[in-house]
This record gives structure tokens, sequence and C-alpha cells, in this order.
């Protein structure tokens, strides 16, 4: 017996600083927070709590005081499970993996509804310890570590490339901060919604050469809890919903930065996932309706919607320059605004993205939804998309 994997609910915190120092006189509780978020989820998806049998949660950032926090959450809430209760880390792909697990559960017959949530808390740590748990993570702690290899860094030197290979240019790459600025300009879950220029993206002090201030993501604070559901318990609901039509995934065998000689340009595994999410879908690239690219600076979106082929390979930051990637254009990505503006809380980011392409596919995304949307993409990483999840989702109104 084939089973499918639908989302039939989501809630979000909109993402900001929300964490608050030990000594404040008033804290920001997450597990409160999350809970909060779970009672409004189930509540707008019309369900009964007691139906649902499995939480996957993405891990929490090692700032968080309460550990076990799956099992301390199931107690919070009150919900004896039959299925899976867990947390999974992946780096930048966390949020993409608890979706999976919650899936997962869904397609073994372990339950018929379950909870993919998260919450990332991190903007009052000082900068000095998340920036040392973030080389210690992100590279080889022996190598890359010691001479502050970031991932910004990482992408700054394919930025520089790709200028060189293709002709591009800052002003290009530029271009999709001032693109997703405007998208996130109407999305309230968005952390920064002051619409900017291209002038005052390029005038920004630099970050890491090429890339300046508005082109690399901020540290961010947030929740998300996505329901997912079998989908005859969809059905019976008498709803619309969105299902889950393929998914892909590949991990080419490096630690977040190759140390092997390689295309900096091509993003080999978030092509070999698409390829497969989209093999399995029947479907392509110019098929999608929308996307939402796990793209942590301007370069990344350019690079992974080219490997995707969302965008002809060398043509990304010029397409987005002519506002071919853009609400109204022929391929708009990162309608909530993308990472550079909507915000990234990294262990929850692509939570984030299954709740902006749900919106979107229930025609529920008021100034920024895409007319007639039908099928969705989104995207997660590791390191310099050493590793891609991708996903392929499409409404259901009947």
């Amino acid at each position: 017996m084939s089973r499918s994997v639908t989302i039939i609910g989501a809630s979000a915190l909109p993402v900001g600083k929300w964490q608050t120092q030990p000594d404040a006189e008033t804290q920001v509780l997450e597990h409160e927070v999350l809970a909060k978020l779970v009672v409004d989820a189930v509540k707008t998806a019309g369900i009964d709590k007691g139906d649902i049998q499995g939480l996957s949660f993405a891990m929490n950032r090692h700032y968080t005081l309460q550990k076990y926090f799956a099992t301390f959450m199931a107690s919070y809430l009150r919900l004896p499970c039959y299925g899976n209760v867990s947390e999974v880390l992946g780096n930048g792909m966390t949020g993409g993996w608890a979706f999976e697990n919650a899936a997962n559960d869904i397609l073994l017959g372990r339950s018929k509804v379950s909870l993919a949530l998260g919450i990332n808390f991190e903007t009052a740590a000082r900068a000095q310890d998340h920036m040392m748990s973030s080389m210690r993570a992100t590279g080889d702690v022996d190598f890359h570590a010691p001479f502050g290899i970031t991932p910004i860094t990482w992408y700054a030197l394919d930025a520089s490339r790709y200028i060189h290979e293709y002709g591009s240019s800052r002003r290009e790459l530029a271009s999709v901060a001032v693109k997703n600025r405007m998208h996130a300009s109407l999305n309230p879950l968005a952390q920064f919604r002051k619409p900017i220029t291209l002038d005052e993206v390029l005038d920004q002090r630099m970050i890491v050469e090429p890339l300046g201030l508005y082109e690399v993501p901020p540290r961010s604070d947030g929740a998300v809890v996505l329901i997912l559901a079998e989908e005859d318990y969809a059905k019976s609901l008498g709803r619309p919903y969105v299902r889950v039509r393929s998914r892909g995934f590949y991990h080419e065998g490096v630690h977040q930065l190759s140390d092997v000689p390689n295309d900096m340009t091509a993003f080999g595994a978030a092509r070999a996932a698409g390829e497969q999410a989209f093999a399995d879908a029947g479907l392509l690239p110019t098929d999608i309706d929308v996307a939402e690219l796990y793209a942590p600076c301007t370069i990344v979106e350019v690079l992974v919607s080219e490997a995707l082929g969302l965008t002809p390979r060398g043509n990304g930051g010029k397409w987005a320059a002519e506002g071919r990637t853009s609400l109204g254009g022929e391929i708009p990505i990162s309608t909530s605004g993308g990472l550079t503006s909507r915000g990234h809380p990294a262990y929850v980011t692509p939570l984030y993205s299954f709740v902006e392409a749900y919106e979107q596919l229930m025609g529920l995304a008021d100034e920024r939804q895409v007319k007639d949307a039908e099928l969705a993409l989104t995207s997660a990483e590791l390191g310099n998309y050493n590793a891609a999840l991708v996903h392929i989702l499409e409404g259901v109104h009947s």
C-alpha cells in the first residue's frame, strides 16, 4: 500500500531577535514560544491534538539550556506518541531533516499525523562564541578553522569565480538582495522589511569581498511548526492541502568544503538532488511556479537556481537583474525574502521555506502571492552545497 505525505497546517514566529540575555528580568522561554505555535497550527488545521503521533524536532542551538528538548516538549504539550519523538541535526539542513523524519513516520505507517518543528535562538549569544562554534562545525577543525574559513568566505570565493567565468558583476549579484528585500517587504514573517536600492546594497561595508553587508545573512531567531499528515487523513478534513510530490537528496561525500579541486560554480549536489526530484515527480524545472531556496548569500541563490535548472547556467545573476526571478517574473525565487531579508535562524530555516511554499500553494501569501501557483520547490544544503535536499510540492484543492 503506497502512502502520500501532505502538509495540512503551519505556524511560524516572525524572524527577528527574540532570545534574551541570561540576566534579563523577563525571559523569553523557548518551550513556551514553540508550544503556542503548536496550538495555533493545530487550531488552523482543524485537527484534534490527540491525532498527532510523531514529533520530529530540528535540534536546538547549543545555547538552549534545556537538553533532550524533544521529550521535554512532548511532556509540556501532553502528547503521548506511538511514532517518532526525536531531534535531528544536519547543520543548515537540520530543518529539512526534521521534515524528512516526520514524513518517514507517515510513509512507514507509524503515524497519520506528525509535526516537523523547531526553534532556533542565537542572537543574544556572544559573537565570538557563535563564530567559534560555526567554524568548528562548518570546516575541518584542524585545517579550516585555524585559518578562519567560514561559510561566507567559501561563498565569496564562489562569487569571485562566477564573475570571472561568466562576465557577471557585483551589481548583478547585488540585485538579488534588492529583489529579496522587495519580497520581504510583503512578508509579515520577515526580519528586514524596509525596501533597499541597488546603490544602498553596493554602499554597504564589505564582509568578504565581493559580498557586502546586505548580501550575507543576519543572525536570527525563529520557530516553526508544520503539520504533516497521511493523504487519506488530509482528504477526510475536506480542506485544501499540499502534497509532497517528490524529494531528492545527494551528498558528495566531502565535509563542507571539498579538498579535491572541483567546479566552484556548479553546485553538483544540488544538480543531482534536483534531477532526482524532477525525475520522481515526472516534471521539468520549467513546470515549477515558485521556488524557495536555501541561499545564505546572493551568489548562492544564483548558483543553486542554475544547478536546479530554474535559470540558465551562467545567467542566474542576469535573470535576477532583469527581474525574471522576481514576483511577476518567469520563475519567482525566494518570495519570502530569502535568507538575506526574511532572516536565517539556521537550524529552522528550511522549515520557513516549507511555510512559504505552503502559503503560496494554498493562496495565502497575500501581496506576494504568485498567481495560480500549483507547484513549488524547496531546497536545503550542507556546506558549500556539498549536499542538497530538494522537495517538490503541489497544491491540492479538491
